[in-house]
């Protein structure tokens, strides 16, 4: 399987994601969420696979996310608006992300990475 590794460089969750990657020997790609952002295409594939309502997809505690105050605006929005959100900030996009051919992984979750890579 062909894992992409998306995430941001100073990210001290990203950082230990990605550290727990290499413990367990996964050949990923990597990319920086921040120089090469996740497109409107990207993330309208990987929304349904994640299988996660699309506000798990947001960085909530990120400067971006708050100043916009998007916790009281999201439910007004389409999908489709919310997606050309996160498409155009990739700091608004929750990290690290795990993207493979049928697996999405939003944040990092120790346990159910091990479960998702098992498979």
């Amino acid at each position: 399987m062909a894992i992409l590794f998306i995430c941001y460089p100073n990210c001290s969750t990203c950082k230990k994601a990605q550290k727990w990657l290499d413990m367990k020997g996964v050949d990923y790609a990597y990319r920086d969420i921040k120089m090469d952002r996740p497109t409107e295409d990207e993330l309208s594939r990987w929304l349904p696979l994640s299988k996660l309502p699309i506000r798990k997809f947001f960085n909530t505690s990120g400067q971006s996310y708050r100043s916009l105050s998007f916790k009281d605006h999201l439910d007004d929005l389409s999908t489709e608006q919310v997606i050309a959100l996160l498409a155009a900030d990739g700091m608004l996009v929750k990290r690290p992300l795990l993207i493979g051919d049928e697996l999405v992984l939003v944040g990092f979750n120790e346990n159910v990475w091990n479960a998702s890579l098992e498979k």
